[in-house]
């Protein structure tokens, strides 16, 4: 059997693993299952389909009725008069006490919240009653729900990224002081970006679905399309970061076997060049020929 033979054993025996390894988590978790399973089904929905209905002329012209009665300049001005009441408050307060002066600042600074408040509690309202003119699974509802996902989404990259950066630094300073070898630093700090990944994608994923009933709470949609749409967006999240994480698995999973093979590859070639020297390779390993005589 040759090497090639023997590598093709070897790459279907792991791909009958991974098959076996899935089937078997597939029936033991089939919540699991079923919500990736939905998920990709309404994923590849969004992708033919589009996203959401367009709004009618009616709808559009109401819409933007409502949108555009909102003062936003009123909250604004709302919002700079607290911001400065806040700093003359900040100014005047001491460590650990607010004396009289401070005490009037900080009457002048609750007034200004409070009015800010109300200013944004009615722009808010007025902002749900346009989204309830547009309906939930219109292109506004849709759009606004895949904005704040990829807002989440490029925020967890980011983290591990960031992250990622700090251990990379942190263990080249371990390694160096450890006289660890290139390999054995390149493999932790692969195992530390893919933990990176995975906890800042799954923050992200918890964050985004914490948040998305408040999403559609603003657009007063009943109460089963309401549970409907949060069903079939956390379940279409769940599935894109689990598929993307997959994704990276499997890349680092074939980046390693990459190095591996080549390196055996290496370690061939020079067990062929020296073949005068008594080497040879098994199983990706050279040996040495021990029948030489010990002054050779």
């Amino acid at each position: 059997m040759n090497n090639n033979q023997a590598d093709s054993i070897v790459v279907s025996n792991v791909s009958s693993a991974i098959v076996t390894a899935a089937k078997g988590f597939a029936k033991r978790h089939k919540v699991i299952t079923f919500s990736y399973v939905y998920g990709m089904s309404i994923l590849c929905a969004i992708v033919l389909i589009g996203s959401g209905t367009k709004l009618t002329f009616d709808q559009q012209r109401q819409y933007n009725q409502i949108m555009n009665s909102i003062d936003l300049q009123a909250e604004y001005t709302a919002a700079s008069k607290y911001h400065t009441s806040y700093a003359n408050y900040y100014q005047s307060k001491g460590w650990f006490s607010c004396d009289a002066h401070c005490q009037h600042y900080k009457s002048i600074m609750d007034r200004r919240k409070s009015e800010w408040d109300e200013i944004k509690a009615e722009g808010n309202a007025r902002m749900s009653d346009a989204k309830s003119v547009a309906g939930l699974f219109s292109e506004v509802g849709v759009t606004e729900v895949k904005d704040s996902f990829w807002d989440y989404f490029n925020s967890g990259k980011q983290f591990a990224k960031r992250q990622s950066w700090w251990d990379a630094l942190f263990m080249g300073m371990r390694s160096m002081s450890r006289d660890e070898s290139f390999i054995e630093y390149g493999l932790k700090m692969l195992m530390q970006v893919l933990i990176n990944f995975s906890m800042g994608l799954i923050m992200a994923l918890f964050i985004f679905i914490f948040g998305l009933w408040g999403i559609i709470s603003s657009y007063q949609a009943n109460p089963l399309t309401a549970l409907f749409f949060f069903v079939s967006a956390a379940s279409a999240a769940f599935a894109f970061v689990s598929t993307y994480l997959f994704a990276i698995y499997g890349a680092a999973a074939g980046g390693v076997v990459g190095v591996v093979k080549m390196a055996e590859s290496n370690m061939r070639i020079e067990a062929a060049r020296g073949g005068g020297g008594g080497a040879r390779v098994r199983n990706g390993y050279v040996e040495r020929n021990r029948n030489r005589p010990h002054y050779q």
